[in-house]
Order: C-alpha cells, then structure tokens, then sequence
C-alpha cells in the first residue's frame, strides 16, 4: 500500500459521524415576546425609527404632523388616500424622481436584522421605494417573524414577479468607516407597526 493511499484509508477510518443533527431554529419562534422587541432594537441601530399605531387614522395623523403635505406623497393603500396619491402606479418611473414620501405595505418583518418583504403586487412600481427622498413602511405587529431562515420558508412557494427585503434608509460608508444615511436612497425609514 502506497503512503497516499495509507493516509486516505486512515482519514476514511477517523470521519465524525454522518448525520449531525442540526440545531432547532424553531426555537426564536415569533411566539416568543421578544421579537418584537428585538425588531424595534434592530431598526433603530439601523438609522430606522419603529412607530407603533393602532390604526390607519393614527399614521394619517402621524404623516400630517411630520411631513410636508405640499410636497409629492404617493402610496398603493387606499386607507391613506387622504394624504398620498394612489393614481401614479402606471406613470413613467422617471416621473416618481420628486417623490418626498412613499408608503407602503410590507408582507411581513424580520426581526434578527429588521428586513420587510415587499413584492410588486405592494409596490406599485419597482423603482417607488428607492427612488423616494423617504419611505414609509406598514407591518402588522402580528407578522413580525424572528429569523431569515422562517422568512425563506414562508417565501419560498410563493410565485411573485419581484421581491425584495428592504431594511432601514440606504447607507454607506467609506474607509474612515464614516456611515452616511440615505447616500443611494430613501434618506430615512419609518416603521409603523400596526396592532
């Protein structure tokens, strides 16, 4: 016997076990009350701020205190028709260039590093959410979920045409490890979590 074939036989001879079992994930279940919290954490050391409503009126309120109502606000909701325009779906995404503020409706939050999920059928267009000076983005409380593993698993079947997860204003930062906001996008991202 050759010494390589000597050595491959003693590395076939001492081999960990075949089947490892894998941890339960399970585990940071979206049962646990921490995730929520662990949401609103996450977002905020992310540059987003988590706004906790119990209903559409309370955002409208919000918006009207916050924004300038002047400038151009668009959003796919009825509900906040009042204070944003529902009509631009179908307009030249060029044409969304002096977009303030956009509201949106997100499928479902991820807790470990506070992504929403968004698919066209809630974005109107493609371009809304990056294109915008602001964003704003509505999750159920309920549909806060603790980890990308469960989110993969509740996406995976789905059939949509573009998907994204989209977690707090863009951001970049150079060598000197300068973090600037808003730098290639939304220059700000408010969460309002729905009861």
């Amino acid at each position: 016997m050759s010494s390589k074939e000597d050595i491959l036989k003693k590395i076939k001879q001492n081999q960990p076990a075949l089947m490892t079992e894998l941890p339960d994930l399970n585990l940071l279940s979206s049962d646990n009350p921490d995730v929520f919290v662990t949401y609103k954490t996450v977002l905020k050391n992310i540059g987003g701020d988590p706004v906790e409503v119990a209903n559409y009126d309370e955002i409208i309120h919000y918006i009207k205190s916050n924004y300038n109502l002047k400038k151009r606000i668009i959003t796919t909701i009825p509900e906040l028709s009042e204070i944003g325009s529902l009509d631009w779906t179908n307009d030249d995404p060029h044409s969304l260039q002096d977009v303030e503020l956009n509201i949106l409706k997100a499928h479902f939050g991820v807790a470990e590093n506070s992504a929403l999920w968004v698919t066209d059928d809630v974005l109107g267009q493609r371009v809304s959410p990056f294109i915008a000076q602001y964003l704003a983005i509505i999750v159920h409380k309920k549909d806060i979920i603790a980890t990308m593993h469960q989110a993969y698993e509740r996406i995976g079947n789905q059939e949509y045409g573009f998907g994204t997860f989209i977690a707090g204003p863009s951001k970049t930062a150079d060598i000197e490890q300068s973090l600037v906001l808003g730098a290639h996008g939304a220059r700000g991202l408010i969460v309002f979590l729905l009861d």
